[in-house]
């Protein structure tokens, strides 16, 4: 699997390059895709062997490959999505934990669906849009993800400020530091390089199953709030059961997960790692999810809308005590670098695959200005939003819910992409697949819907 992609300076629509990738795609797709993993395994070149190798081991090369798919998924575990999260379990208790588990669902088939289309075309879902809608489709498209971003990374910058000032660090001191940290590691260091320190990052995340564990939440009602169905008609529960949607399912994460796939020079033969990839990230970020709401539920759950970062930090009380906001501090800076880096990224890759122009963290500024230089803007625009008196879980979850405003949109042009069988040839989804991908697609515009309606008759008194 290579790491040094040659993505070409010109990415216009190429017919015969992508035919002949169909082509490929058309020979071993099905068997590919209706395999399990460990056949998987034995048709890449470069694991063949993996498969007589015991399970341990099968899964120590697995890990040893894991990428965009993980980090995209991880990436929603940031400080709006860790904000959100401690929000429903200090305001709704375990009453939103059903609703996560159709969440999980419908972030393991967008995942799925976005990273098929990097490896078995080779191109973003940035550059397919471009190439098959038209520009005015493409434009809104991208304008959706621009939106959603810019808030997004104010969001990231405004949780390490957060973060440090827990620590006693006025954020003044620690967000420009932070923002040129973040802008090096990604412009002077390689892909492999880069995307390994995200995935370091967060294992931050694996203190909040050992939290839930040791605040000994009632067990009983966890089980019947995962597996009945409990939803609410109220302003509250809708708004923030679109900000969960927001931050598990958000736009920016497609975008990544295919691009990172294209990035790494991803075959179609890969494919069956790349898929295992996307859905082991998506169940491992929705269970960590899982973890913080019922981690927050157990220690603070009934009170009302979260308030603070100090506040979010007694669900780690457990596991630190008195050291719970220290701990917090430390989870919510990796969280935030993670998605600091990841979010801006996504946006450039997509505008960069629209424009056609060279995009690829392995390049240098020289030979990937224009992609290096949106990233760039990004990262100075957040930094400077951030230093801004704001109220920061206001703008984490306010940021979340513009998220879930905008996903159906994306996931919409995801969806069709994945229909066509001019785009991926007999990797295209299946008539099952097409119609669970559609009520997922449905399901989340719904809620997006309800919430809109249901803020403007409030604007005219009436909600």
């Amino acid at each position: 699997m290579s790491l040094d992609t040659d993505s070409t300076p010109d990415s216009t629509p190429d017919s015969a390059a992508q035919s002949a990738r169909v082509g490929e795609t058309t020979a071993s797709g099905p068997a590919v895709a209706s395999s399990g993993l460990t056949r998987g395994l034995a048709r890449v070149p470069l694991l063949g062997r993996v498969t007589r190798w015991n399970r341990w081991a099968r899964l120590a090369a697995l890990a040893g490959v894991a990428g965009p798919g993980l980090v995209a998924a991880n990436a929603g575990n940031d400080a709006a999505g860790i904000a959100t999260y401690a929000s429903a379990g200090s305001q709704y208790v375990y009453g939103t934990l059903f609703f996560m588990v159709l969440v999980t669902v419908a972030l393991v088939l967008v995942q799925e669906m976005a990273v098929r289309l990097g490896a078995f075309t080779g191109k973003g879902l940035g550059a397919l849009i471009r190439e098959q809608f038209s520009l005015r489709a493409t434009a809104l498209a991208l304008t959706c993800l621009l939106l959603a971003n810019t808030g997004l990374v104010v969001s990231e910058f405004a949780g390490i400020g957060a973060a440090f000032e827990l620590l006693g660090v006025p954020k003044w001191a620690i967000i420009p530091p932070a923002a040129l940290l973040l802008w090096a590691l990604v412009l002077f260091g390689s892909y492999r390089y880069a995307e390994r320190i995200f995935l370091v990052m967060s294992l931050v995340f694996f203190a909040y199953p050992i939290a839930m564990i040791l605040g000994h939440p009632n067990w009983g009602k966890v089980g019947h709030s995962l597996v009945v169905p409990h939803l609410q008609g109220d302003k509250g529960f809708i708004l923030l059961a679109v900000a969960l949607i927001g931050t598990t399912v958000s736009p920016y994460m497609q975008f990544y997960a295919a691009a990172g796939v294209v990035d790494r020079g991803t075959k179609v033969a890969d494919y069956p790692l790349i898929r295992a990839d996307a859905i082991i990230g998506a169940v491992f970020a929705c269970g960590i999810s899982l973890t913080i709401i019922i981690a927050t539920a157990t220690t603070i759950g009934g009170t009302g809308p979260l308030a603070s970062a100090a506040q979010a930090a007694k669900a780690l009380e457990p596991v630190a005590g008195q050291s719970a906001e220290v701990l917090f501090a430390v989870g919510l800076i990796g969280a935030s670098a993670l998605a600091g880096a990841v979010v801006p990224l996504s946006a450039s890759y997509a505008i960069g695959e629209a424009a056609g122009v060279e995009r690829s963290v392995s390049r240098r500024f020289r030979d990937a200005p224009f992609f290096l230089s949106l990233f760039t803007a990004q990262i100075a625009l957040g930094a400077a939003v951030a230093m801004t008196p704001i109220d920061v879980i206001q703008l984490l979850i306010g940021t979340q819910v513009l998220q879930g405003l905008i996903t159906p949109v994306v996931l919409v042009y995801l969806l069709i992409l994945t229909n066509r069988r001019s785009v991926l040839g007999a990797a295209a989804n299946g008539p099952r697949y097409r119609i669970a991908a559609t009520v997922v697609v449905v399901g989340v515009a719904a809620m997006s819907t309800i919430l809109l309606v249901q803020t403007v008759l409030s604007w005219f008194g009436l909600g």
